[in-house]
């Protein structure tokens, strides 16, 4: 039966080439850019380097002061991570970073442009870098403030060129010139709790971390024996946080969670907006919009075509077929039209990305499709194909026998 219905598809999408141009053109355009978002979130959410041990990891992003008429959000300070982490009992580490910071620096007369940031020694234990050479500074290094520093291959290549080893040399970043003591490989831009281009040891950083303000641009990563200690650590944390006190009197309230990996990755500086909720639903309107229109489109396109085979349908509806029938062939034809255009929509796609990857939009992002991309390219086919079916089915099998019949 499905075979009889796709060789009748397949004709009904020759007869009219313009009509099934303008359906493969709509659905195949809209998937492609469904693919590539899709292909860009998974990614995003999905790419765990450098933090593998993300399943048994909460994240300390932010922390949010309230008074009468007052608010104030922000990063922490390393004071505020160290000094209110260092006695749980939970977690078995505690990494702390600062955010990248942006400077420029020259080479034989070429600026360049540099991201750095500061980290304690744990963050080393926890997030697990790939070292192309070298190795990270350890806690001594750190203690000493030793101006040592860990750079991203692509700063290699740029600030020193194309040499084997750079373990030993200089780079100058913010006007101090550091010793290279480790290459690690590309962290996405898109990975801003992890990505910079140098790393160095906190005690280096020329503003005073030693500074009580609870404000200050760090975020801390708490890693936990399992995974099944995340809750444990997570209300212990709660329940360190309800005792701070007040940094000011214009405060009375103070607000700071350690959150698993997306919440803290879309964490929207705001204690009474979920950062989850907020994307979750920009997404989703985004792509109800964006495929509401050819979705409609198409619906017009199919119920043009119920018209012109109305003399078909009353033949087959005079010999018996009842409209349970018709409605189930309509709704293959056009998923097989759909499938179809998903098909060309999965090769722009590659397209697509193959040129967002080779022109370097978003420094060290590499996107691809995988098994999850097709699996979503798969289920909007599907979706696309009963929603713009099923109404001009049901239209279909409502026509009366006489005047379909009248209309041969």
């Amino acid at each position: 039966m499905l075979k009889n219905y796709f060789k009748i598809a397949i004709a009904v999408l020759r007869r009219r080439k313009f009509f099934t141009f303008i359906s493969l053109f709509g659905i195949s355009f809209t998937l492609t850019i469904l693919l590539v978002l899709t292909a860009f979130i998974e990614k995003v959410v999905g790419d765990n380097y450098p933090d593998r041990k993300r399943d048994r990891s909460l994240y300390i992003v932010r922390m949010e002061e309230e008074g009468k008429g007052n608010m104030s959000s922000g990063a922490p300070s390393y004071y505020f991570l160290e000094h209110f982490t260092k006695n749980l009992k939970t977690p078995i580490n505690i990494a702390i970073s600062s955010g990248a910071n942006g400077t420029n620096t020259y080479v034989n007369d070429k600026k360049i442009a540099v991201n750095y940031k500061y980290t304690n020694a744990a963050y080393w234990d926890i997030l697990e870098y790939d070292f192309v050479e070298g190795k990270a500074f350890n806690k001594q290094q750190v203690d000493n403030a030793e101006k040592v520093a860990v750079i991203s291959q692509d700063m290699k290549n740029e600030y020193f060129g194309d040499v084997l080893s750079v373990v030993g040399k200089y780079i100058e970043a913010d006007n101090v010139k550091y010793r290279v003591i480790g290459v690690v490989k590309n962290v996405p831009v898109t990975s801003y709790l992890t990505y910079s281009d140098i790393y160095l040891p906190y005690t280096v950083s020329k503003s005073d971390y030693r500074n009580k303000g609870y404000q200050g641009g760090y975020t801390a990563v708490l890693l936990a024996k399992s995974s099944g200690d995340l809750q444990k650590m997570h209300d212990e944390y709660e329940q360190v946080v309800q005792k701070i006190p007040m940094e000011s009197k214009d405060f009375n309230k103070l607000y700071s969670h350690a959150d698993k990996y997306i919440a803290a990755y879309v964490d929207t500086g705001n204690e009474n907006q979920s950062g989850v909720t907020l994307v979750l639903t920009i997404i989703s309107v985004f792509v109800f919009l964006f495929m509401l229109l050819p979705t409609l489109n198409l619906v017009n396109i199919n119920i043009t075509r119920i018209m012109e085979r109305s003399s078909e349908i009353g033949v087959r509806k005079a010999f018996g077929a009842s409209s349970r029938t018709l409605v189930y062939q309509f709704i293959v034809e056009n998923i097989i039209l759909t499938l179809l255009g998903g098909a060309i929509g999965l090769v722009l796609s590659v397209v697509v990305i193959y040129f967002i990857n080779s022109a370097h939009l978003i420094a060290n992002l590499e996107l691809s499709v995988n098994f999850m991309v097709l699996f979503i390219g798969l289920l909007i086919c599907l979706v696309f194909g009963l929603f713009s079916g099923v109404y001009p089915a049901w239209r279909m099998s409502k026509l009366n026998v006489v005047t379909a019949l009248k209309a041969q």
